[in-house]
């Protein structure tokens, strides 16, 4: 009996010490919060006088514990995309704690973007810091889902009662090499399972044996090259079924193209198949980008483009994959045999002196600075809220990032034109390519969107990577009541 009180004694005291020891080296929390709505802040550079550099999660944190900077005034060197911090009388910008070991801190950015950075949406450790701390994450899988370490270019569409993404080339934790046939995953929608946009999306990838993700296009009579999917939607065919319908383009690199068509889904496989082949020489007269969903007393179309609508098409899948039934913006009317006129084309047009400025459809003005704004890749969508079409599309050719200006803009037809833009999000030689909007998140009748892009090194010049971050999509949100948005408004 007395034995085994001394061992119940034992094991109590063993957990105490455990306990003290857990705690005691339980990381020195650092949260980094937006001034305004006191939000954490995703991807804030911290970075000690020993040129180590930490990120903040998905949460805004950091959790510290570097052996010789624990219980010692540490000066932390602060940089963020579109945020600004306290800067001293010598111009230092940053601040000066003293890490302690279960301790917190809380730092304020005041934010310029007039989007607000949320969460990071793939990639590894979403929430790694906050999961160190032992705080409360939104996320079923925080640090690691399915294995993605990487992955650019999101398509999503509503598909039987839920939501279906799927991205571009996705890169592996276990391999330089991933998936290059395209990525796909489930999530349910809010307020029927999913999550609140803010906090991100419990994506519920396909995977094969391994676990990794598995290709969404595999094409096996086609091993050779990659396979991209663009402009996925959700169409009726003749029989009132839902068809999930995409682009698909095999390639041998971002030049070469070897194939291309439309691809349908395969409800039993979950797979994309090939369905119908293109002339290599066909150039527009499919889907591309993110369309958008429009009405109008002729009937239901889907609007396509780069960045703005210059070409549509009946919304039905039997029109769809015909690209006969494909037409143009050109002259002022809708027209089967013109091609379609974007923004880039325009610019080379004013810079020639074949078009007026003031003639233009997808050449916005820089509402601060006067200046044509050329757009690479984005969406558009009606907003219930302005009763506007929205447009959200990077810049290429901008400043201070190359394909990393993001520009908002307003037009009462999807076509155009698109007059005036207000730049909304900006990156330090850094990218944010193929931004899109996701309708589904709209909040307030459509007064506060989501959009979200990938952030990534690549096109910027830039050869510094961001750790965690790097090759992985951001999503943001942006209020339609702003008033610094009141000068894209006609």
């Amino acid at each position: 009996m007395l034995g085994a009180m001394k061992h119940l004694l034992s094991l109590l005291v063993l957990g105490c010490v455990s306990a003290a020891v857990a705690a005691e080296e339980k990381p020195f929390a650092i949260q980094v919060v937006d001034e305004a709505t006191g939000r954490g802040v995703p991807l804030v550079e911290l970075e000690t006088m020993d040129r180590q550099t930490y990120l903040t999660d998905s949460a805004g944190r950091v959790a510290f514990s570097e052996p010789g900077q624990m219980g010692v005034p540490v000066w932390f060197s602060l940089r963020s995309h579109g945020y600004e911090f306290p800067t001293d009388g010598f111009g230092m910008t940053g601040v000066r704690l003293t890490p302690r070991n279960g301790e917190q801190a809380t730092i304020k950015a005041k934010r310029l973007n007039i989007a607000e950075r949320l969460v990071r949406l793939t990639g590894l450790g979403i929430y790694r810091d906050s999961v160190r701390l032992g705080a409360q994450v939104p996320l079923a899988q925080p640090v690691n889902c399915g294995g993605v370490a990487g992955q650019d270019t999101v398509q999503v569409a509503t598909y039987r009662g839920r939501l279906f993404w799927i991205w571009g080339d996705t890169m592996r934790l276990a391999y330089p090499l991933g998936n290059f046939r395209a990525t796909g995953a489930w999530s349910d929608l809010p307020g029927h399972g999913g999550l609140a946009a803010d906090q991100g999306v419990n994506y519920q990838y396909l995977t094969d044996a391994t676990g990794f993700v598995r290709a969404m296009c595999p094409y096996p009579e086609q091993p050779d090259g990659l396979i991209w999917l663009e402009g996925m939607v959700t169409v009726p065919d003749a029989a009132g079924r839902e068809r999930l319908v995409a682009r698909y383009q095999r390639r041998r690199g971002l030049e070469k193209l070897h194939e291309h068509g439309f691809a349908v889904f395969n409800d039993e496989k979950e797979i994309f198949e090939p369905v119908k082949q293109l002339p290599l020489e066909e150039k527009w007269r499919f889907l591309r980008a993110q369309p958008a969903h429009g009405h109008d007393e002729s009937g239901d179309w889907l609007y396509i483009g780069d960045a703005t609508a210059s070409v549509r098409v009946p919304a039905r899948y039997e029109a769809v994959i015909d690209p006969t039934q494909y037409e143009a913006w050109s002259h002022g009317s809708w027209q089967k045999e013109a091609e379609p006129v974007e923004s880039k084309d325009e610019a080379k047009l004013v810079k020639s002196a074949a078009l007026k400025p003031g003639e233009c459809m997808a050449l916005p003005e820089d509402v601060a600075t006067g200046q044509r704004v050329t757009l690479h890749v984005g969406t558009v969508r009606w907003n219930a809220f302005r009763q506007r079409w929205v447009l959200i599309a990077v810049q290429i050719g901008g400043k201070p990032s190359h394909l990393g200006e993001v520009w908002y803009a307003e037009a009462k037809a999807p076509q155009g034109p698109w007059k005036r833009a207000v730049k909304i999000l900006t990156h330090d030689r850094q990218t944010f390519y193929n931004p899109v909007q996701h309708e589904f998140f709209d909040e307030e009748g459509g007064r506060r969107i989501y959009f979200e892009g990938t952030y990534t090194n690549t096109f910027s010049g830039n050869e510094q990577r961001t750790p965690h971050y790097d090759y992985n999509q951001m999503l943001y949100r942006l209020d339609l009541s702003d008033p610094r948005l009141k000068a894209a408004q006609e």
